[in-house]
């Protein structure tokens, strides 16, 4: 099991979105990048995901878990690029913003941090275990 981070835009997919889909979840579309395409086709069934709203927002803001693993995305005509579904399990109690993340010397290294465009990246244990704290979980979802 592994833990990851994917990003939405809430114009284009809220989490109230997110949570609406239920435990059916929804297939996460529209990722136009190889490397996050990659890291969906190495998603497995059960691993869980920080939901991330970027644009103005910048925060972890629920936790979701990969339903259905990677599949052709079915917003794509060209047949190159996959999508995985998720559906919500938990919201943060508290937001984390990218600036609390930053501000957090264990979490240097985290993708986010680095490479901060990238729509669909890995977050190790430590670093999973870290937001969820700072998000106000009392016993975050393990995979």
């Amino acid at each position: 099991m592994a833990y990851w981070l994917l990003k939405s835009e809430a114009e284009t997919w809220s989490w109230d979105q997110q949570k609406k889909a239920g435990a059916k979840g929804a297939e996460w579309t529209g990722v136009r990048n190889y490397q996050a395409r990659n890291n969906m086709r190495a998603m497995r069934q059960g691993d869980f995901g920080f939901f991330y709203l970027s644009g103005a927002d910048r925060c972890v803001v629920g936790i979701v878990r990969i339903v259905k693993e990677a599949h052709p995305d079915s917003t794509d005509d060209t047949g190159q690029w996959d999508c995985v579904d998720v559906a919500a399990v938990a919201d943060l109690p508290k937001p984390v913003t990218l600036a609390d993340v930053k501000a957090n010397p264990k979490l240097k290294d985290m993708v986010l941090v680095r490479n901060s465009r990238l729509s669909v990246q890995p977050v190790s244990a430590q670093e999973w275990s870290i937001i969820c704290k700072l998000g106000g979980l009392a016993k975050p979802p393990q995979a």
